[in-house]
């Protein structure tokens, strides 16, 4: 019993407004009553509640809808669904809306008082587990790197070995695992922190341009350099220089950027006079530069003059563990940035981020999540808001790894028999994630529970008991 819940009855009958209301205060319990929906709409814009009583037969509005607009307005609101007139099928309903019960008219008094105790109950360890998951999440946070997963504590921690010294850093992995962030880590941790942080993309500066942009030039150097112009290297002194894509520098560059690793000085186009700074080299690089030393096409003096420690970041696929938190990082940030209040992301639908493999990896998980909260109407993220880009992969993963491509339509395929098999595999996996529960399941497949049913009789699924 405490007075610091507030509950909300809603009834279009007087006596059991007023019933409910002098039971529920004996509990303790702050008690409102509405004899419509409208006024309960009303109410749930103005007030804060804990849990919401509501009759699904009301005078003007649906209890149903009653019991959305309270899900929309706080998803932790807890709601119990009462009727006199009780059907499996308003209860099923009102279980896929986010009732917590249903219970019929007349109900037992102790039955009731039961069921709201236990529900606030759950109420405050779900809220308590909440809290919980924040501070977890405080840990998830390496500076501006998100995750917590083996891997990437290994590299925090040789982040925190060299990011003092002057040992020059190669960054390596797949397109959009971050290493940017690795690379500024490892400058924010240093003592040049307070010093310029020169981030070169190799591949964006045109190759005509490069040896410029790298180390300036002297006015008259060509036509055009109506005046002098100090390169990137110098802009960095005394900080660090961050060299993205090295890989894609071409072999006369290299010659000359070695120079510049080995003494920390270099010429100006133009000048024959040195140039010499204080300078951190980070690189970074999607290629496995081992073999286009190999190749050939890179320098493998330069490589090992930069390559002193190596950090490689692993693919969104090999931290599947740090997915919830980076997704929680990127709604928290979406949210605010385009004014919404979308506060998590539900369970089922980490579930189904975890089993993704994300090609695009972390840049891939943050355009999904952008796109998730632009359309989402709801203060929750739920499966049907993700757009997944895996429901667009050109193939489905089937039963018994089977995969069905389009590409196999020039040989001629069996349409219903394809969308048979994928049917029924979507079915089965969405059984596996709930462990079972149909309503669930078919919540996750974004069709009504009678239409679940009627699917598995017709595909023969055996129904779980």
């Amino acid at each position: 019993m405490t007075d610091c819940n507030k509950i909300l009855v809603v009834d279009d009958e007087l006596s059991m407004r007023e019933f409910l209301e002098l039971m529920l205060s004996a509990e303790g319990y702050g008690v409102d009553v509405a004899d419509t929906g409208k006024k309960a709409f009303s109410m749930l814009e103005k007030e804060h509640y804990d849990l919401v009583l509501c009759d699904i037969k009301l005078g003007d509005i649906s209890g149903i809808e009653v019991l959305k607009k309270a899900k929309s307005r706080s998803p932790e609101c807890v709601v119990i669904m009462i009727s006199a007139y009780a059907t499996a099928e308003n209860a099923v309903e009102a279980m896929n809306d986010g009732a917590y019960d249903y219970l019929p008219k007349p109900f037992d008094n102790d039955e009731l008082r039961q069921t709201v105790s236990k529900a606030l109950r759950l109420k405050t360890l779900s809220e308590e587990k909440s809290h919980l998951d924040d501070i977890i999440r405080e840990s998830m946070y390496f500076g501006r790197i998100v995750g917590n997963s083996p891997r990437m504590r290994h590299i925090y921690n040789t982040i925190s070995q060299v990011a003092d010294t002057r040992t020059n850093v190669m960054i390596t992995g797949e397109s959009g695992t971050g290493k940017e962030l690795i690379a500024r880590a490892i400058h924010e941790q240093s003592s040049r922190r307070d010093r310029p942080f020169v981030v070169i993309n190799c591949a964006s500066i045109p190759e005509n341009l490069l040896e410029s942009e790298f180390f300036g030039y002297k006015k008259g150097a060509f036509t055009g350099a109506s005046h002098d112009k100090k390169g990137l290297f110098e802009m960095a002194h005394t900080g660090t220089v961050f060299l993205d894509e090295v890989g894609e520098l071409q072999s006369q560059l290299q010659i000359k950027l070695l120079r510049v690793v080995q003494e920390r000085s270099f010429k100006p186009v133009g000048s024959n006079e040195d140039v010499s700074v204080d300078i951190r080299i980070i690189s970074a690089t999607n290629k496995l530069l081992e073999e286009e030393v190999i190749a050939g096409r890179f320098r493998e003096d330069l490589y090992y003059r930069l390559n002193v420690v190596e950090i490689r970041v692993p693919p969104l696929r090999e931290r599947k563990g740090d997915i919830r938190a980076l997704a929680q990082h990127f709604l928290d940030r979406f949210s605010r940035e385009q004014g919404k209040e979308i506060t998590k992301i539900s369970s089922y639908a980490v579930d189904l981020l975890q089993k993704y493999d994300f090609p695009g990896n972390i840049r891939e998980l943050e355009n999904l999540i952008e796109r998730s909260v632009a359309l989402s109407d709801t203060n929750i993220l739920l499966p049907d808001n993700l757009s997944l880009s895996i429901h667009k992969r050109r193939w489905i993963e089937g039963i018994k790894n089977r995969r069905f491509d389009l590409d196999d339509v020039a040989n001629g395929v069996s349409l219903d028999n394809v969308l048979e098999e994928i049917e029924k595999a979507y079915l089965e996996k969405a059984l596996e994630f709930t462990g079972g529960k149909q309503n669930k399941a078919a919540e996750l497949l974004g069709i009504t529970f009678r239409s679940f049913r009627y699917r598995l009789g017709k595909l023969g699924i055996e129904k779980p008991e």
